[in-house]
């Protein structure tokens, strides 16, 4: 399988959350105008800046946000400042469930949680899918994971 790229909507989802971060990031800036300690003009530019890195992040995040199946582990490759790769061996998925938050129903996406064997909290997630996508790569999954199964059966 060739290397799959997210939904551009995702992008939409990602700001938004980034919007409302800056918003509750920028409430000391704005109890500080109102006491008095800080001037009028401080909350805007927090708020701005805050909008700004976090808007930034999110064009940059879906730029580096990929994934791919083969036949023997799905492949993550994702982050701005930390890039991270991720192999999940096939034979370690537990359960794949597809997911959808209400600022995803909005926009119409769906992500894609792969539940691992071993450690705790052991899970990926794939945004920034259509929900028809989503329930596609569970099954996908799903069935590659019991085939993979099989085959490491003693």
């Amino acid at each position: 399988m060739t290397t799959q790229r997210l939904n551009p909507r995702v992008r939409i989802v990602w700001v938004l959350r980034a919007a409302i971060l800056a918003a509750f990031l920028s409430t000391p800036f704005v109890a500080g105008f109102y006491f008095g300690y800080l001037p009028e003009w401080a909350p805007f530019v927090a708020g701005g800046g805050l909008v700004v890195v976090g808007v930034g992040h999110a064009l940059l995040r879906y730029r580096r946000w990929s994934y791919e199946i083969r036949e023997d582990a799905l492949y993550l490759d994702r982050g701005v400042v930390t890039q991270v790769r991720t192999a999940v061996p096939l034979v370690r998925i537990q359960h794949v469930d597809s997911r959808r938050g209400p600022i995803e129903r909005g926009v119409g996406l769906a992500s894609c949680v792969v539940y691992t064997a071993g450690s705790r909290g052991a899970d990926v997630r794939i945004p920034g899918l259509t929900p028809q996508r989503a329930d596609d790569l569970r099954e996908e999954l799903k069935r590659l994971a019991i085939r993979a199964d099989g085959e490491d059966a003693v």
